[in-house]
């Protein structure tokens, strides 16, 4: 019997997560299909909405080092990565911290109000906030705002007795370059991707027979991607004229 489980919009204060993923580009066509399944043998997310209650808009705002670290991978900043993000129009914004090592991904993140996004400017950390931690690790780090990525996701939930099961379809990614610590509106812009559609699957232990059995017929095979790096490259905020740097096509980048 499927069960509630909670969503990445979570209403905590404070969380930290450990899961594996894999990442999958698929047609529109197989994502549409992938979709229809998904609603039929998965639960929709508690926080969804839409005719189908499974879907709502993630907008995310990435950070970077001058010298784009994160992006090139450089020591340990290839292993994690910070944002901060919003689900749909929440005036509550979390700051998240992804952290990858061969196996597992970590995420920590903290509830705040936008209007305390202004504390992360400062020049020295002020107080405890929830957001104290987040800012201590800009400030060590020397990281800055450098884009913003929205999209739209449909999200499934599937309860397992080897924990909970999370799959995702995002679509319509748009990115502009971000120079300030805020959310700002997106206005129309053109897809970063134009006919590929970002499925994802999260789990604790294993994948349940249902999803194998999903991917087998579909013959689906997990990629490494990223919408930061896309985005980057898009964006011409990198330079990849060096040939040295590992590729930054959508198919060969980390998440």
């Amino acid at each position: 019997m499927l069960q509630a489980l909670p969503s990445s919009p979570s209403i905590g204060r404070e969380n930290r997560e450990s899961a594996s993923e894999l990442k999958f580009l698929v047609s529109r066509p197989v994502a549409e299909q992938v979709r229809a399944w998904s609603r039929t043998n998965l639960m929709p997310d508690p926080h969804g909405s839409g005719e189908a209650t499974d879907a709502y808009r993630i907008t995310s705002l990435y950070f970077d080092t001058e010298q784009f670290d994160v992006f090139h991978r450089r020591g340990s900043f290839g292993r994690s990565k910070f944002r901060i993000r919003r689900y749909g129009d929440d005036e509550n914004l979390f700051l998240e911290r992804k952290l990858r090592t061969a196996q597992m991904l970590t995420k920590r993140r903290s509830l705040v109000a936008a209007a305390q996004l202004a504390l992360l400017t400062r020049p020295q950390t002020n107080g405890p906030w929830d957001g104290a931690w987040y800012h201590r690790r800009l400030l060590l780090r020397q990281l800055k705002p450098v884009c913003q990525i929205s999209y739209h996701r449909t999200a499934r939930l599937l309860m397992t007795e080897a924990g909970p099961v999370r799959l995702t379809l995002d679509e319509n990614i748009q990115a502009l370059p971000a120079e300030k610590i805020e959310i700002c509106s997106m206005t129309a812009r053109e897809p970063l991707l134009k006919d590929e559609i970002v499925m994802e699957v999260k789990f604790r232990r294993e994948l349940p027979l249902a999803i194998k059995v999903l991917l087998e017929n579909f013959a689906l095979l997990p990629t490494k991607f990223s919408k930061y790096r896309l985005a980057a490259v898009k964006l011409g905020l990198v330079d990849t004229s060096d040939q040295s740097n590992q590729s930054t096509s959508p198919a060969k980048t980390d998440a």
